[in-house]
């Protein structure tokens, strides 16, 4: 699971495995299999980054 920080500061777990797509128009919309759209401050880079560190 990874650590995202929400826009009202609140952080909050995700199964990585769950993510379908993460897109930054200019705010970061993190897009899970299940349809549901979460507005993270965490840049895509540092997801990415987070995704591979938890994956290896």
């Amino acid at each position: 699971m990874i650590e995202v920080t929400k826009m009202d500061g609140r952080r909050m777990l995700i199964n990585e495995d769950q993510i379908e797509t993460v897109e930054s128009n200019p705010d970061t919309v993190i897009v899970l299999v299940s349809g549901r759209k979460l507005i993270v401050k965490d840049k895509p880079v540092e997801i990415h980054a987070m995704i591979r560190q938890e994956r290896s």
